[in-house]
């Protein structure tokens, strides 16, 4: 019946194109044209009698099975019940179109409750504030390729909140990632991954929610962020792995002087992984043991970088190394860091540790809690001094949710030894993935 509504409609649109125009190719285009549009109808219903067909074949093989086995018909009925779901959903939905084998869409989200209390020197300055933030929410896509599966392109937007209370979104992340490129080597090329701070986020320091790496930490070292625009060669073989890249140095939300800075970061991680896991995606359910050498060599860093008599940025470099031990009852991690060349504000060294208690250890009721701890000391070589604790509980909700209660105590000493600051908070933070 289509069919011929369709035919109809396109000889009358052909008759009255011919009394118009006086054409024969504007007929024969509109021939070719209804030709095209039967041969689509006649696959589509061939694709709808077939779907049909299958489900009626379902229900007859269920029907001549219920007078035997009562159990296996009711399966089968759920199964062709889930079929003619599955039919009328399709009718229902609407296609999204993309150049790509898969679309993976994916968002993480830090939203949390602060109690605070600010000390200073000077008694003046003191405060507290009670504050509900959202510390992160990251919204991401991937497309994957068809030629192979382990390639595709990413975009990571962030979102973060100005001093001034003002928000703004960051392109956290845009780059195109392709697999085996060099044997056992992937390749991420565009504003991509540094070697560092995602491996430790995954191994040994779980809690990006409540606080960020030791490297990273405002209140730590402070040396550098997660992204930047270059290109990061990963290697992963059971035993050994690594990441080695070349970058900008300023970082996904640094500003490029192009003027005063004219040099590139060349940064890697080379990591020993002694259980033979270096070429998983590690949980907490497994147990892993790995050693990391880390670092940065930053030609010319216009934030970080010694400045020189002429007024020129000098160069900034620091490394590192951290140790992890896994398995499912706990975890332990340490680091220790150094910068040899650095402005005076970045240029000392320090060492962090943390650690993760499972309470499934004590009981199997209890697998869903967790303690937590994290000690961090940074020195400059001026003598200022920074000092933080982290203690708390997590409980893991479900797959997307895990809740964390934490207490956070910061402390600076000046030149001389003597306290400066005091940062003493109470977060609540909910970390949601989907």
């Amino acid at each position: 019946m289509k069919k011929t509504l369709l035919s109809l409609v396109t000889i009358s649109a052909i008759a009255t194109t011919g009394a118009l125009a006086s054409s024969d190719t504007d007929i024969a285009e509109l021939k070719a044209m209804m030709q095209q549009m039967n041969k689509r109808l006649a696959k589509l219903e061939t694709e709808n009698k077939q779907l049909k067909a299958q489900v009626a074949k379902k229900k007859t093989r269920t029907h001549h099975a219920s007078s035997h086995k009562y159990r296996s018909s009711a399966a089968k009925d759920e199964r062709v019940s889930a079929l003619e779901e599955k039919v009328e959903k399709l009718e229902k939905e609407t296609p999204v179109f993309a150049k790509a084998s898969k679309l993976k869409f994916s968002g993480t989200h830090y939203l949390g409750f602060v109690h605070g209390k600010h000390t200073e020197a000077n008694p003046a300055n003191n405060s507290t504030y009670n504050d509900f933030e959202t510390r992160r929410n990251y919204i991401q896509v991937k497309g994957y390729f068809f030629d192979n599966p382990k390639s595709y392109a990413r975009v990571t937007l962030d979102t973060a909140q100005k001093s001034n209370g003002d928000w703004e979104v960051r392109l956290k992340y845009a780059y195109l990632y392709l697999d085996n490129v060099l044997p056992y080597t992937g390749v991420e090329f565009g504003q991509a991954h540094r070697p560092w701070i995602d491996y430790e986020e995954h191994h040994g320091w779980l809690y990006r929610s409540i606080a960020k790496t030791f490297v990273e930490r405002g209140h730590d070292a402070d040396f550098t962020n997660s992204a930047d625009l270059g290109i990061n060669f990963k290697t992963k073989t059971e035993y050994f792995s690594s990441e080695l890249g070349i970058f900008n140095g300023e970082g996904y939300h640094g500003l490029i002087d192009k003027d005063n800075n004219n040099g590139l970061s060349y940064e890697w991680r080379l990591t020993a992984n002694l259980l033979g896991t270096g070429k998983k995606h590690v949980h907490k359910s497994d147990r892993y043991a790995d050693i990391s050498f880390y670092g940065q060599v930053n030609q010319e860093d216009g934030k970080r970088g010694e400045t020189l008599a002429n007024g020129e940025d000098g160069d900034f470099d620091w490394y590192g190394f951290n140790a992890v031990y896994n398995q499912p009852e706990f975890l332990i991690a340490g680091n220790y860091l150094k910068s040899t060349k650095a402005d005076v504000n970045y240029k000392g060294h320090g060492w962090s540790v943390n650690g993760e208690l499972r309470l499934l250890t004590f009981s199997p009721d209890l697998d869903k809690w967790n303690l937590i701890g994290r000690y961090d000391d940074w020195k400059l070589d001026s003598g200022a001094e920074k000092k933080s604790v982290i203690a708390g509980v997590a409980y893991k909700w479900n797959k997307n949710v895990e809740f964390i209660l934490n207490y956070d105590d910061y402390k600076a000493y000046d030149d001389t030894g003597a306290f400066d600051t005091e940062d003493q908070k109470v977060l609540f933070t909910a970390e949601v993935n989907w």
